[in-house]
């Protein structure tokens, strides 16, 4: 089992930057694939971005890309999420998951196993 905990949410001006935490407890993280997830009120839970343990790579939903990055400190058993250049269109709750399979992709809810709680992120305009 593992356990996921986010922090680092919290309210913004637009172009403004947080930066996202996910610790993880129970089992190590370094051979787990983790992602960032968000979803805004009445949408599907979307992808973020991923990193991966078997090739090293990182992934981004377009819209993120430039303005986002996905960390990991394996020592730590902690993931970050970097955001930059907040938009308006970035507010959304946020959750960190982890896998220690490959499900033939990064980007799907159901490639995950385990879900942190959540963590609000509000951009104003």
């Amino acid at each position: 089992q593992v356990q996921l905990v986010e922090s680092g949410g919290g309210l913004v001006q637009a172009g403004g930057s947080l930066r996202l935490s996910c610790a993880a407890s129970g089992r190590t993280f370094s051979r787990y694939h983790v992602g960032w997830f968000r979803q805004a009120p009445g949408k599907d839970r979307e992808f973020v971005a991923a990193s991966t343990w078997s090739n090293g790579r990182t992934y981004y939903t377009d819209s993120v890309k430039g303005r986002f990055t996905i960390s990991r400190d394996n020592a730590k058993n902690t993931v970050y999420l970097q955001m930059n250049s907040l938009k308006p269109e970035d507010t959304a709750v946020y959750y960190c998951a982890a896998s220690p399979r490959y499900s033939g992709s990064y980007y799907e809810v159901f490639d995950y196993d385990y879900w942190g709680q959540g963590s609000q992120v509000t951009v104003s305009s």
